[in-house]
């Protein structure tokens, strides 16, 4: 089935925002000091997060980058992205896998805080972004310079999540797009805590010229997710 123009720009604006939200924070020559005992240090957090080889065989990394200290889109609709937190050492990375009827994006950034009090503030500040999201919001077509999205609904669910002895919760979106430009877009934002860090793992999934939900969503974001938590322990 052939795209209409419309969605396929929209679907392209959409991956391509969710891309530009990788950094190459924390990547640099220089060592990384040796964190306190029991503390988890940058290199961990970068050495566990899965690499495009290990997703598929048709992911790969964006070309662009962007401010290190904005965070994926948390409650969705046109509501701003929350900032980082405060304190925090950043370390990102992302990827794609685009095709023609759809894409999926994964989007990994761990906060790494001097101790673990610092970790807990910075999460709790995280879920009070969370609990002002709203249940359902309908946001009209736009057009734009850059930007050509038709109208859709878009129902939000905030869930506490345990995961490999990380604790926090996920925020869980599926947008539905217009009857005249079926389409869908599924959203997954874990935000984890374990002693001095905070994971936010993204996971988004479009499907075009289809109205029905991805069956496989809630098991893929739970695997990506359990992959890296599992690797820090």
């Amino acid at each position: 089935m052939v795209l209409t123009a419309p969605f396929r720009r929209a679907a392209s604006a959409l991956v391509t925002a969710a891309l530009v939200m990788t950094a190459a924070a924390g990547c640099s020559d220089e060592p990384d000091p040796a964190p306190d005992a029991g503390l988890i240090g940058v290199t961990t957090m970068r050495g566990a997060f899965l690499q495009a080889a290990e997703i598929g065989p048709t992911w790969s990394a964006p070309q662009q980058s962007s401010d290190p200290q904005q965070l994926p889109s948390f409650c969705g609709g046109t509501d701003a992205a929350p900032q980082v937190p405060p304190g925090a050492e950043v370390v990102s990375s992302s990827f794609a896998d685009e095709g023609s009827k759809g894409a999926q994006t994964l989007h990994q950034t761990a906060l790494v805080y001097p101790d673990e009090d610092a970790a807990k503030a910075g999460q709790a500040l995280l879920q009070a972004v969370a609990d002002k999201c709203q249940a359902s919001v309908s946001v009209p077509a736009t057009v734009t310079a850059d930007r050509n999205e038709p109208a859709y609904t878009e129902t939000v669910e905030v869930r506490k999540l345990d995961e490999g002895g990380w604790s926090g919760f996920v925020i869980v979106r599926h947008k539905l797009y217009e009857a005249a430009h079926p389409g869908t877009a599924d959203t997954a934002v874990a935000v984890l805590n374990s002693r001095n860090v905070v994971l936010v793992d993204t996971y988004a999934l479009y499907r075009l010229d289809n109205a029905s939900a991805s069956p496989g969503f809630e098991n893929d974001w739970q695997r990506l997710l359990g992959t890296v938590v599992q690797r820090v322990g």
